[in-house]
């Protein structure tokens, strides 16, 4: 069975490398399994304050589905994601979202505004957090540590 988290892993590990935060996604294909886009985060890269790893993946598989909903996918991200990148997963009807370290400061989904807990949320993903939380939140200490 693929880790679909440890590719996520080593999606943030190459942000990290090219001076990013290190958060990366992998969207999955929910019925066969394949790898339908993966990213890291490349806001500083292309000068682009919207290029979370999230929203690159759901960016690319509506280019390559030629559709806006990503109904049968689901969304490995490394961290909790933002309210702009929870709003994204809800618009684009994706079916589960795993993330790994929680985010109490920036987080939009157990944190924050909660985006899939309000009124106005069109559609709400299943939920799994805390997945390879101690993996994902080791490698997002060490890069803050090491910018410090």
């Amino acid at each position: 069975m693929t880790d679909y988290m440890e590719i996520a892993l080593e999606e943030a590990r190459l942000a990290a490398s090219r001076g990013e935060v290190p958060v990366g996604a992998v969207l999955v294909d929910s019925t066969s399994g394949d790898i339908i886009a993966r990213s890291g985060n490349c806001t500083e890269e292309l000068n682009d304050p919207t290029a979370h790893a999230e929203i690159l993946v759901i960016r690319e598989a509506g280019e390559i589905r030629h559709n806006p909903r990503l109904e049968n996918c689901d969304l490995y991200v490394t961290l909790e994601p933002c309210p702009m990148c929870a709003t994204a997963i809800s618009f684009a009807r994706i079916r589960r979202l795993h993330f790994g370290a929680y985010d109490p400061k920036s987080g939009g989904v157990d944190h924050g505004p909660k985006i899939f807990d309000q009124p106005t949320c069109h559609h709400k993903p299943e939920v799994i957090g805390g997945h390879r939380e101690t993996d994902a939140a080791d490698l997002l200490k060490s890069f803050f540590v090491a910018r410090r």
